[in-house]
């Protein structure tokens, strides 16, 4: 189960994120607050949450209030909440044309769902010691293990199951908006596949009566019907209300179902997944970006689990809706659809389509749409048009080093990442400002995920040596202080693996509060919580063998949104902003800081 920390323990983490945000006045009242909290109401909260969760073992004290966060927010879904992750291409090319991809994907996911189902699909399993854990005579021998006891068998080789929990939310399951809270909905029964092409709505079963997949073949005829369809654009795209405020599109969705279209919208909300199929290639890797987080608007539906996207020369990737799990789920299913469908394809470039009447099995969804609703379209497309269009996406790839050299150095290269992007905001805007890296906790029942915060006393007194006095410094001066950076970092991260973050406690007690009615406590009230939560870097990062590019937005309207990957030889990052923050320099100074921290790791200051 997630432990909820000791209080003192959280308030000392708390203090320490805080100090190098603040000058020492600001600190002394901060620090004075949040004594008084630690010592007199906080305490209160704390025994209250802790009783609560003693009662309610099936789950963990985080799900509650975090579910509600996500589905209390009213901004738009797209840019706000819903990230992306790409696939590489599949290695033989001729197998990237976009209607054998689609296919051979559609076909992987269906299995990995219809594996997920029948209980097969392997546990996630965190192995501190693969060469002891990840063998075939220890999954032999744990499967004879009643799993009451088989997790503590794991333990013994320090293999460490992750929680699953979210995984049936990946199919069948959309996000419906409501006035002052969403639902997430679920409807397992349902058998058909959505797909968008050019803003039209198609549907067509995938599964049969007995349970079964239909025929590759057949998906493949009628994929290829809708693609050959010569339906232009609809003159109100019904996608675009998916990316409206959530109480704009509640309303606007209890218009459409009091019109007639409760059938279709039932349609969209219960289809295993929507597949959205673009009439373009992909220019290049910011273009790629653009694509996979917000596309055009109208050929997508950004409340559904995931969107899986494939462009006209078959670039694939996901886009996924946040509230229902997080990354965890989305990338095993990412990495098994990736393996399956490029070592297993179900078609190939030479396999025709079935013969059958894809006219008769494909349905076009039609709206019936009045004034206010063409209204509401309209107004949403002016929306989103208008945030896109401010919205800047770019990435650099640094090519020195990356991983191996670092561990070579014994470093860890998520410290040395960490830092760069603390070193880089200094030498931009001459300040330390509140950072976020996001840790799951799927370590635990129904945990969720963690908060790291990297700007610490470390990093800003490295971050400060290297930009405003790098002459005042040796060398191995400058190597201590990235090692000891990269401690405190190594520290942080295991904590907050470990449900030892501060973040999530704090989130709790004020979520207790508030829910019972007590007055906000004057901690709560600091501007320097408020400042601490408003996170101007917001950070993620994640390696698999299948994904090429990985992003979301800005969470804060003057924030950098940064997604990275430590790669064995180099080092990429992802990084959107509005025009508050200007990407391309911020880039440049990662780059620089990078080019620095390897120099002096290597000796050549």
């Amino acid at each position: 189960r997630l432990p909820i920390p000791k209080l003192e323990d959280t308030i000392r983490r708390y203090l320490n994120a805080q100090k190098p945000l603040l000058n020492d006045d600001q600190f002394r009242k901060t620090e004075e607050l949040a004594h008084r909290f630690e010592k007199g109401i906080g305490r209160q909260l704390h025994e209250q949450l802790v009783a609560q969760d003693n009662q309610n073992k099936h789950t963990s004290y985080i799900t509650g209030p975090w579910f509600e966060m996500y589905l209390k927010a009213r901004e738009p879904v797209v840019l706000n909440f819903n990230a992306f992750m790409s696939f590489h291409p599949d290695p033989k090319s001729e197998y990237n044309d976009q209607l054998i991809r689609a296919t051979n994907m559609t076909v992987s996911a269906i299995r990995f769902m219809k594996t997920f189902r029948a209980g097969y699909l392997e546990p996630e399993v965190f192995h501190l010691n693969p060469k002891k854990s990840d063998t075939e005579l220890f999954k032999k021998l744990i499967r004879f293990v009643p799993s009451s006891l088989s997790w503590f068998g794991a333990y013994m080789v320090n293999a460490y199951p992750l929680d699953m929990s979210q995984y049936f939310r990946l199919f069948n399951s959309t996000r419906l908006p409501k006035l002052n809270g969403d639902e997430l909905y679920t409807d397992e029964k349902a058998k058909h596949l959505l797909v968008l092409r050019n803003g039209n709505f198609y549907v067509f079963d995938v599964i049969d009566r007995d349970g079964n997949m239909l025929k590759p073949s057949e998906i493949q005829a009628h994929l290829k019907y809708i693609l050959s369809d010569n339906s232009p654009v609809p003159a109100f795209p019904l996608g675009y209300l998916s990316s409206e405020n959530r109480d704009t599109w509640a309303l606007l969705r209890k218009n459409l179902l009091d019109n007639g279209n409760e059938e279709a919208l039932q349609k969209v909300d219960s289809a295993i997944f929507c597949l959205s199929l673009d009439d373009f290639p992909v220019k290049n890797l910011v273009h790629l970006s653009h694509t996979m987080l917000h596309g055009d608007g109208a050929n997508r539906w950004y409340d559904k689990s995931f969107n899986l996207i494939i462009t006209k020369d078959g670039t694939a990737g996901i886009n996924f809706e946040h509230s229902w799990g997080d990354g965890v789920a989305v990338l095993r299913f990412l990495n098994e659809v990736f393996k399956d469908s490029i070592g297993e394809p179900a078609v190939s470039p030479l396999s025709q389509p079935a013969s059958v009447d894809s006219s008769r099995a494909v349905q076009k969804l039609d709206f019936t749409l009045n004034d206010a609703l063409k209204a509401g379209i309209t107004k949403a497309k002016q929306n989103f048009d208008t945030t896109v269009e401010t919205l800047t996406v770019d990435m650099i790839q640094f090519q020195k080093g990356g991983k191996d050299l670092l561990k070579q150095k014994k470093v860890s290269p998520d410290a040395v990442a960490q830092l760069a992007f603390q070193m880089a905001f200094l030498r931009q805007y001459n300040q330390t400002v509140a950072t976020y890296e996001s840790c799951s906790t799927a370590a635990f029942k129904h945990g969720r995920t963690e908060a790291i915060r990297p700007a610490s006393i470390h990093t800003k007194k490295c971050s400060e040596a290297f930009v405003k006095e790098p002459s005042k410094h040796s060398t191995e001066e400058l190597q201590k202080m990235i090692v000891e950076c990269s401690k405190y970092h190594g520290c942080l991260t295991k904590e907050a693996a470990m449900g030892q973050g501060f973040d999530r406690h704090l989130f709790g007690l004020r979520y207790l509060a508030l829910s019972k009615g007590i007055a906000l406590p004057d901690f709560y009230q600091d501007q320097a919580y408020a400042r601490l939560n408003h996170n101007i870097i917001s950070t993620s990062t994640l390696l698999s063998p299948a994904v090429q590019l990985g992003g979301f937005g800005p969470v804060v309207p003057d924030g950098f949104g940064v997604g990275y990957q430590v790669h064995d030889g180099w080092i990429g990052c992802n990084v959107s902003s509005y025009p508050a923050r200007n990407v391309k320099e911020f880039l440049q100074c990662i780059y620089k800081s990078l080019d620095d921290i390897f120099n002096v790791l290597k000796g050549e200051k």
